[in-house]
């Protein structure tokens, strides 16, 4: 269905035969699907001729890796037309099965075998910050309230049920201060994008939408070998290259989807995109300023929160919201955003080790 979607997105002039390279984001490698050699498998399920194919794998970075790939690809000069996609499948496999790929996300050789979780790692983060002022719960909370309005106009969106700060501080505790509404749902789903050359764009679309920027980063795996464990520096590192490739800064975006796989993910985030300094992302927030209607809408898909976290996918679906928010194709009116031009994918790895960035923007990029 992502790359039949795809397809329906290409205004004209469009064949599966146009399409010479193929990279695909998956954290399982297609365990959960039962599949090896997962890219060729995939290719040939979706219909494409035989192509040279490739699985990319990053964490939770997966999907925005593959995409990174493509756009090489592409700009190399190797290729004309390449496909990006990402996918996972992760709600009909065992408990075991699920928390060991979300384990080896992080270190394995300290914080995995010590007994700290996924969300452990990011409750560390919660409590120092917190511990320093620089945000407080009901901030985390926000972040939460605002992501599943947005997923409330989202028919694609996992979680659609509307909550409030009081009910996201009075949820189960997963990892203190981390309540089971902090954290983003273990999910299923595919994302898929076309990626094509300038001098080709206008063959398939008078609608294009141009990567103007593009950037990637690592840290250490591990966050107790990272000299301040509340900052994301690859993510930082990433966003800083996409702006300076795109010549443009965090002031004239239009929209933002960031990796928002626990609430404070989402404030730190803030912080590193350079939308704000974090000690003031709670009264941000609350006045409304990364809301729909707001002064830059984030995660108006719902984000990970909500919206859900196929592993390999979410990179390339961040994408894919982008797109369709430029172009102004979002079939839901009050989830388009007006008139937006620009817009900013932040897809991050693990608890921080990899990151990747786009900016798009409206039209023909060369």
């Amino acid at each position: 269905m992502a790359v039949s979607a795809a397809w329906w997105s290409v205004d004209r002039g469009w064949s599966p035969d146009r399409v010479e390279a193929v990279y695909i984001g998956s954290l399982s490698g297609g365990q959960g699907m039962q599949l090896g050699n997962l890219a060729p498998a995939l290719v040939e399920y979706a219909g494409l001729p035989p192509v040279q194919a490739l699985r990319v794998e990053s964490a939770c970075a997966s999907g925005g890796f593959a995409l990174l790939q493509a756009v090489l690809a592409v700009a190399s000069g190797q290729v004309k037309v390449a496909l990006a996609a990402g996918v996972e499948k992760m709600r009909d496999v065992s408990g075991e099965m699920g928390r060991y790929w979300l384990g080896i996300s992080g270190d394995t050789e300290y914080e995995r075998l010590a007994g700290l979780t996924f969300a452990g790692v990011f409750a560390l983060m919660a409590s120092r910050l917190i511990h320093d002022g620089a945000i407080t719960r009901t901030d985390m909370a926000r972040v939460a309230v605002k992501n599943h309005r947005h997923a409330a106009l989202n028919p694609k969106a996992m979680l659609r049920r509307p909550i409030t700060v009081e009910q996201v501080l009075e949820a189960p505790m997963v990892a203190h201060p981390l309540t089971a509404l902090d954290c983003c749902p273990t999910s299923d789903g595919a994302a898929a994008v076309l990626v094509v050359d300038a001098d080709v764009a206008r063959d398939f679309s008078d609608m294009p939408v141009g990567v103007a920027g593009f950037g990637a980063a690592s840290d250490t795996l591990a966050v107790h070998s990272r000299p301040d464990i509340t900052r994301l520096r690859a993510v930082h590192q990433a966003c800083a290259a996409a702006y300076k490739m795109a010549g443009i800064g965090p002031e004239e975006l239009d929209l933002v989807e960031l990796h928002d796989c626990f609430t404070v993910a989402e404030l730190m985030a803030y912080h590193e995109l350079g939308l704000c300094d974090i000690r003031e992302a709670g009264a941000r927030l609350a006045a409304g300023e990364f809301e729909l209607g707001g002064r830059l809408p984030v995660n108006v898909s719902g984000g990970l929160k909500a919206k859900g976290h196929p592993i390999g996918a979410t990179g390339v679906g961040q994408v894919v919201e982008i797109f369709q928010q430029i172009r102004g194709g979002v079939s839901e009116p009050d989830r388009q955003v007006p008139r937006a031009e620009a817009g900013l994918a932040c897809n991050m790895g693990g608890s921080g080790a990899s990151a990747t960035a786009f900016v798009l923007r409206k039209g023909v990029v060369r």
